[in-house]
């Protein structure tokens, strides 16, 4: 089996082997997808799974912007249309310096299976820009943001592909987009997701991936007979998915001990509640400070400079930073102080070596393209509603987004349960994500 394993994955390397990243996301899926085809005569021969590492398309352009000193500036965009198998291309778009084709392959691929686990007809994308948005007035975002769409527009669609927001693009980005596609097409049609509630968005959109990585860890812990009251909880990031990871982790009874961005952590060891929290929000979206500012107003805490959180003691781990944040000595730290559940709310954010370290020590963890699924699902729902011309109420949306959470979950469990009771979280979502779009692709032929 691993020979069958390795020749599949020279073959990936092959074409791909300077893009780390999407490598990493193949191989994770390969390791424990292919074991399942071998067993399953319906795919043989189909090369079903070198078909889904292959984008259907991707789209690079220049994108030209003018700065406040007058000067033109240019950035790289792209659009990674991966596949399409089961319904319109659906991921966000990330206006980040470190963007590139193998970051974006590997969020595309991750998303093909992560759609395909809501149960909703979503195909799966990403794109974005190697612009970074920190430091940028917002006269420099707009003008960048509408050179984007001045090339993407053509390429996107309702039933074609749908963007969302990602890193560094949020509301205030995703409505520059909006408008000028609005402009560009002549139409008010549902192409973006995350929109403002007034101009089609959808209730509980911006909280969603955060709530919903809480949900998949409540969902776990349920399986022990247990919750996340008084557990503690280390939290990076401080960005919209740590921000309301650390909300619904608060309304279910945790501690939250920790934030962070890319200059460091603070550490309160009273607890962030929901009075620091806002605190957090106001720093990182209104002032778009560093989250160092946390402990002028809270001298109780302290900042690490240069670090990532996970030495901090804690029942529970959430990274919802960015990818490979959580390395294999941060897994064993993690496991040596006692912690029992890791939900990922960032896009791979633990690196293989950490992956296999956790699942060594059978403890719950959840990777993210299960874990974080919760703000696509909140998408797919917010396309929905564009569709219908109608907006459902929070409390309608926010269960929605539980029982989706609970779906995935019970996929997770169909797929990756052994015989001893374990549930290895990774097989099961990447089998459940495979066999709906492996389905659908063999149902659709050689297209």
């Amino acid at each position: 089996m691993q020979d069958k394993i390795n020749g599949f994955l020279d073959l990936v390397r092959e074409r791909n082997g300077n893009e780390p990243e999407f490598m990493q996301a193949v191989e994770e899926v390969a390791e424990t997808v292919i074991p399942y085809i071998v067993n399953k005569d319906i795919y043989h021969g189909k090369n079903i799974l070198l078909r889904m590492v292959e984008p259907e398309r991707v789209i690079s352009f220049r994108v030209c912007w003018v700065d406040d000193q007058g000067e033109i500036q240019v950035n790289r965009g792209y659009r990674v249309q991966m596949n399409s198998a089961i319904g319109p291309y659906k991921g966000g778009l990330r206006f980040h310096p470190t963007v590139d084709l193998s970051i974006l392959k590997f969020l595309a691929f991750e998303q093909v299976f992560k759609n395909s686990l809501t149960t909703l007809p979503m195909g799966g994308g990403k794109g974005g820009s190697d612009f970074d948005p920190k430091g940028k007035s917002d006269n420099e975002i707009m003008r960048c943001c509408h050179s984007f769409m001045s090339e993407l527009f053509r390429h996107i669609g309702p039933n074609t592909d749908v963007p969302a927001g990602d890193i560094g693009v949020g509301g205030r980005e995703i409505g520059y987009l909006f408008g000028k596609y609005k402009k560009l097409s002549n139409e008010f049609t549902g192409v973006l997701t995350g929109k403002g509630v007034s101009w089609g968005g959808s209730l509980i959109r911006p909280e969603a991936t955060g709530y919903g990585t809480v949900y998949f860890a409540q969902n776990m812990l349920a399986t022990k007979g247990d919750d996340l009251t008084n557990k503690t909880v280390v939290i990076s990031g401080s960005g919209n998915v740590a921000q309301f990871a650390a909300e619904k982790s608060i309304q279910l009874g945790a501690k939250v001990l920790t934030m962070s961005d890319s200059s460091g952590y603070i550490y309160d060891s009273e607890g962030i509640d929901d009075e620091k929290l806002k605190h957090i929000m106001n720093l990182k979206n209104v002032q778009r400070k560093r989250i160092s500012e946390y402990c002028i107003k809270y001298p109780n805490s302290e900042f690490v400079k240069g670090k990532t959180p996970w030495a901090t003691k804690c029942d529970i781990a959430l990274p919802c930073a960015t990818q490979n944040e959580l390395d294999l000595n941060d897994a064993k730290v993690l496991l040596k102080n006692g912690c029992i559940c890791v939900s990922e709310g960032a896009n791979m954010p633990s690196t293989k070596d950490a992956v296999h370290e956790f699942q060594k020590a059978k403890i719950l963890f959840a990777p993210g393209k299960a874990s974080n699924a919760g703000g696509v699902a909140t998408s797919g729902l917010e396309m929905t509603q564009n569709s219908l011309r109608y907006n459902w109420s929070r409390e309608e949306v926010d269960k929605k987004l539980k029982d989706i959470m609970m779906d995935i979950h019970d996929s997770c469990i169909e797929y990756g349960s052994d015989d001893n009771g374990y549930v290895d979280y990774v097989k099961g979502a990447n089998i459940a994500g495979f066999v709906k779009v492996a389905d659908a692709m063999l149902a659709q032929g050689i297209v």
